[in-house]
């Protein structure tokens, strides 16, 4: 396996590879190792993934990989207020990428359907946009809701203020403190500008940061930013 180049930036771990192909091949091979280490001690566990389309080279290989995936729950770190087939449902996305190995899916619709899954998780895995935004925790009235809410309240429905044009519907996300429950957290970017965006806002990090920051910098352990330039 080839070893990434690693610089420390504060609490940040940049974990840096020269494409997206070697990051999604590395990073599959490294998550199946951590899974099956933490399969091994303990009985079932549940993953927070992204939607979109830059997890989908790395969700092929990770699919592949032979795991007792019967004792894994994958819920969506957030979703659009849709219909669970619509193809702006992230949901319908991780459906595609993992229902062939048996995985329980379980779709973020509500607060109610993940107190049947086993929490909290052992993997948040986080995108970003170029706004800052992380999982669907914007910038807008919702924010500080996403951000304070009470451990009790996994889930919260938002309302993006503008509405992206990509997707203007609502949301529902999992809040920062479901975020920074899980085991491990993990955030992955691809491209120079996001890159940019995270260490300028991490470096001035204060009240009015971006919601990655807001989200991050509460972080009790070290957060693994995995990134390629392309």
């Amino acid at each position: 396996m080839m070893m990434p180049r690693m610089t420390h930036t504060t609490e940040l771990l940049w974990r840096e590879y020269d494409s997206g192909e070697q990051l999604a091949e590395v990073l599959a091979a490294e998550l199946a190792g951590w899974l099956h280490d933490q399969l091994a001690r303990q009985s079932a566990l549940t993953l927070a993934l992204p939607g979109g389309r830059s997890p989908w080279p790395i969700y092929r290989r990770l699919a592949q990989q032979p795991l007792r995936w019967s004792d894994i729950t994958i819920v969506p770190t957030d979703d659009r207020r849709v219909p669970v087939d619509d193809p702006l449902s992230n949901f319908a996305q991780l459906k595609q990428s993992f229902a062939a190995t048996g995985a329980k899916l379980v779709p973020l619709v509500a607060d109610a359907a993940l107190s049947y899954v086993p929490w909290p998780p052992a993997l948040a895995w986080l995108g970003m946009g170029l706004d800052g935004h992380t999982a669907s925790i914007f910038p807008g009235p919702d924010l500080q809701a996403a951000l304070q809410a009470p451990p009790s309240r996994r889930a919260i429905g938002v309302l993006p203020d503008p509405l992206p044009a990509e997707a203007p519907v609502a949301r529902v996300t999992l809040t920062r403190a479901s975020l920074l429950s899980a085991r491990r957290l993990i955030v992955v970017i691809q491209g120079a500008a996001k890159r940019q965006v995270l260490e300028q806002a991490w470096a001035e990090r204060g009240a009015a940061a971006p919601p990655i920051v807001q989200v991050l910098s509460q972080a009790v352990r070290p957060v693994e930013v995995f990134w390629s330039p392309t």
